[in-house]
């Protein structure tokens, strides 16, 4: 098989995406080429025309086309907002605080894709022990299941959720593969329901009119029960959804980034405390509603960040520690491995009774706080 007979003849009609672009990307290294089980591969690591960075295409008995997820836009502001973006009715549906996951079929096999379009062998093994899977991909091969990995055992993101306790998956979204195209909310709850596979919550359908005040009830809930945000969707999902997050949400990923202040931009800290000031200014705060808020981001920022200092200067690292649940050492090996690929410095400490201790090394953070503890300048 050629893949320059691929790239020339088939695949810019399948991605409506000219050769010579398709050409030029690889060149720049923007698609890369790699082997999965003996079959050549593409992965689109930036988006290229219309087709989304994470795409992976796959070049078996047929070309397998699994399209990386949409970018879903954030609005920090309701009213004008839902007014100006959505039509008539808006669906309103829990925003999870997990990790992005795509699970297709390709041939017999069932795989678990990360956003950038990596196949997790962690992911991919705990989805079809979580779910029955086989009859939804028998039935629908060229569906898409899009959904967030969940849990206390989540290797990216640990979160705990009482409903999901240790490692959980919710879906939330069912896409066409090569079209990328997702079905309208009824007819995904109907497909969920018939096959057993677990939904996130839907909150809620409301009027335009009224939707902004019934957001407001609702994020202020799931603020105060530490989770994490919702996302505003058309029922037809003809228009692309929305997503807003929870003040509670935005404190916990600065806390995460300020303990690890030198391995995250500034960009990370900034959006979310504009997300901030502009929901305190919605929500028309009071001022001990305001100086609770502040508090809370402050105490965020500041708290961490000295904890990782005090650490370092003990002549620690900054690491973050990650337990996976697995069957043997070899599956901890491969799951190192990806973590490799994504560019994450990490090793395996320990290995007992089928779980594996995996840790991060932040070394940007440890190096720098080094630095400046001997007397650095900033």
């Amino acid at each position: 098989m050629i893949i320059e007979d691929f790239l020339d003849k088939k695949l810019q009609k399948i991605l409506n995406v000219k050769a010579e672009k398709l050409n030029n990307a690889i060149e720049k290294g923007i698609i890369k080429f790699f082997e999965f089980h003996g079959f050549p591969a593409l992965q689109f690591k930036k988006g290229v025309g219309n087709i989304e960075d994470g795409t992976v295409i796959y070049f078996r008995d047929k070309i397998e086309v699994i399209r990386g997820f949409p970018k879903t836009r954030r609005t920090l502001m309701l009213s004008p907002t839902l007014k100006n973006h959505f039509k008539d009715k808006i669906v309103i549906e829990e925003k999870m605080n997990g990790y992005n996951v795509r699970i297709a079929s390709i041939g017999d096999e069932i795989i678990a894709l990360t956003r950038r379009g990596y196949v997790c062998p962690y992911t991919t093994k705990k989805a079809v022990q979580i779910m029955d899977l086989n009859e939804f991909f028998n039935d629908n091969p060229d569906l898409v299941i899009c959904g967030e990995m969940l849990g206390t055992d989540n290797p990216y993101v640990s979160h705990y959720y009482e409903e999901i306790g240790s490692l959980g998956f919710r879906v939330f979204d069912i896409r066409k593969k090569i079209s990328n195209e997702p079905i309208s909310t009824k007819e995904k709850q109907n497909i969920l329901k018939k096959y057993g596979l677990p939904a996130v919550r839907v909150l809620g359908t409301y009027n335009i009119t009224e939707a902004p005040s019934k957001i407001k009830e609702i994020i202020k809930e799931i603020g105060e029960a530490n989770r994490e945000g919702i996302v505003m969707k058309d029922p037809e999902m003809i228009i692309s959804p929305l997503k807003y997050t929870s003040s509670e949400a935005h404190a916990d990923e600065i806390s995460y980034a300020f303990t690890f202040p030198f391995d995250f931009g500034k960009d990370f800290f900034f959006s979310r405390v504009i997300r901030e000031g502009f929901q305190a200014y919605e929500m028309e705060e009071n001022e001990e509603e305001l100086q609770k808020r502040a508090h809370r981001l402050g105490e965020a920022i500041l708290y961490s960040m000295v904890d990782t200092i005090k650490n370092v200067s003990s002549g620690n690292q900054a690491v973050e520690d990650m337990v996976i649940d697995v069957e043997n050492e070899e599956e901890a090996e491969a799951f190192l491995r990806h973590l490799h690929d994504l560019g994450v410095y990490a090793l395996i400490t320990k290995f007992e009774d089928k779980k594996a201790i995996i840790r991060r090394i932040h070394q940007s953070t440890t190096d720098k706080i080094n630095n400046f503890l001997n007397g650095g300048l900033y």
